[in-house]
């Protein structure tokens, strides 16, 4: 057993996570820095260089650090879990004899309940961009909030639709999330509608030589950024004369929270986000517990 360099052990995991986990590129910026800086603070502090000779009271002590410095806990919680994949990795590839961060564990953190539209003002945001304008941005920007509300899709998930992934006649969409894997989200009636009206209306007049199978084009023919999706968000926001601020994920939010508060179950609401864990989707139960509270002090008599 050879004991690696932290250096080229870190490009390697970094390739691992791209080519075989097929994780983002933010998920690999993020744990790559997470990585370098705490490789640099045991070069600098211990004389540390290869996986090896880590030890648990290395990673206890630059934990003790980073707390010191200030460090936010969401951070310090993204430092131990990259901290505790990458021992993993090298320890299940038998690169290193023992993995010293088995058994730590991660800090708690207070749960940030998400914003949410109520749906007053997600029909004024969808009424802000009318189906019925000749212009076909106009059409296809509608297109684009009543399929993120209708079905929940992240930014990254919308702009990587395709054409051959829409079924408008079985009311469905086939999309690619994170880790590369793909669901099947329901699109309801009404988004179907704006969506046929997109598909046989403006996308032909977007269509340029080389147009791919996107399902949403840009007025070059070609498909939209994420960052796209927020200004166009953003822009029907204003026109709603809505004062929260507006994002996609924000419509995310709101199809899943509207779904609880009408009655689905909390297990079809997870299939839909594509959340691998249950517990992400339970924070839309706090959620809804909040508006519940909120409506009852407001109107009850006695509250």
């Amino acid at each position: 057993m050879s004991d690696p360099l932290l250096g080229p052990a870190l490009e390697s995991f970094i390739r691992h996570l791209a080519t075989e986990r097929g994780l983002s590129d933010k998920y690999q910026f993020n744990t790559r820095r997470a990585l370098e800086h705490f490789f640099a603070w045991l070069a600098d502090r211990h004389g540390v260089t290869q996986a090896g000779e880590i030890t648990s009271s290395h990673i206890s002590a630059y934990l003790d650090h980073r707390k010191r410095a200030g460090l936010a806990a969401g951070s310090i919680k993204i430092s131990i879990v990259a901290i505790k994949i990458f021992l993993r990795h090298l320890h299940a590839r038998g690169a290193i004899a023992a993995d010293a961060a088995e058994g730590m564990t991660l800090p708690r953190l207070a749960r940030q309940l998400p914003e949410t539209l109520n749906e007053l003002d997600v029909e004024r945001l969808l009424a802000a961009t009318a189906p019925d304008s000749g212009d076909p941005l106009f059409i296809r920007d509608r297109a684009i909030l009543e399929l993120l509300y209708a079905s929940g899709l992240r930014a990254a998930e919308l702009v990587g639709a395709r054409l051959e992934n829409l079924d408008l006649e079985q009311g469905i969409i086939r999309v690619t999330g994170k880790g590369n894997k793909t669901r099947i989200v329901p699109v309801g009636a009404r988004a179907r509608d704006v969506l046929a009206g997109y598909l046989a209306q403006a996308r032909p007049k977007l269509v340029k030589p080389r147009t791919a199978s996107v399902l949403f084009l840009s007025n070059r023919g070609q498909g939209l950024t994420t960052h796209r999706v927020w200004e166009i968000v953003r822009d029907a926001a204003k026109r709603a004369g809505l004062e929260t601020r507006v994002y996609p994920h924000l419509m995310r939010h709101s199809f899943a929270t509207h779904l609880l508060s009408n009655g689905a179950d909390l297990r079809v609401i997870q299939e839909m986000l594509g959340h691998a864990d249950i517990s992400t989707t339970e924070i839309y139960t706090h959620v809804d517990s909040t508006r519940l509270k909120t409506v009852h002090h407001k109107f009850h008599p006695r509250a």
